[in-house]
């Protein structure tokens, strides 16, 4: 999390829609055989809990039940050139949208990771046009296999950490510029989050 307190949040709404509209993060843990990352879709309960799975063969899945893990979202994210500034003489930065959420791991029960599935499965599928996939096109063999390599978990967050650092030291007019280039250099999505908090 950056330490300027400007760039933090304690808007629960804006952290949810984070998770919901990226859907994927990463868990951090340290394991006997050292420090190690998973990438894994995300779901919010939007209780404070959020379920992941990870392939049975995972590095981190036999030591996650019990622990205390880092899981991380990573929203937009853009170069901010000093061309959009009203002076100059400075040095270029970095824009970006990050959520940190810290709290005990707990394995789900094998009927919360089939509910689980079953609920990302809807929710990403309903974001493609068209007629949308839907689980029950799975043969049974092929849904217990593929069932059977995964383990489900939900981590329990304790503290949530936020990173919106969207240029908020700039005056409106710059924000506005950086905005308008961030967009224009094909970057919407950041130039979107700058906007949503008031660029």
């Amino acid at each position: 999390m950056h330490p300027n307190p400007l760039f933090r949040s304690e808007d629960r709404q804006l952290l949810e829609t984070l998770i919901e509209q990226i859907g994927f993060g990463m868990v951090f843990l340290t394991t006997p055989d050292g420090p190690r990352v998973a990438h894994t879709p995300l779901l919010s309960t939007g209780t404070g809990q959020v379920r992941f799975h990870l392939a049975r063969g995972n590095a981190l899945s036999g030591h996650l039940e019990g622990a205390t893990a880092l899981v991380t979202v990573n929203g937009p994210d853009a170069y901010v050139s000093p061309r959009w500034y009203d002076n100059r003489d400075t040095v270029p930065t970095w824009d970006y949208v990050a959520l940190e959420m810290e709290g005990r791991i707990r394995r789900l029960t094998d009927e919360e990771l089939e509910e689980f599935l079953h609920a990302a499965i809807v929710r990403h599928e309903a974001r493609i046009e068209g007629e949308p996939w839907r689980a029950g096109e799975s043969s049974e063999g092929t849904w217990r296999g593929l069932f059977g390599a995964i383990v489900g978990f939900e981590l329990g967050v304790q503290a949530w950490r936020p990173t919106l650092k969207l240029s908020q030291k700039k005056s409106l007019a710059e924000r506005a510029r950086i905005a308008a280039g961030q967009a224009a250099a094909g970057r919407p999505a950041i130039a979107a989050q700058m906007q949503a908090i008031g660029a």
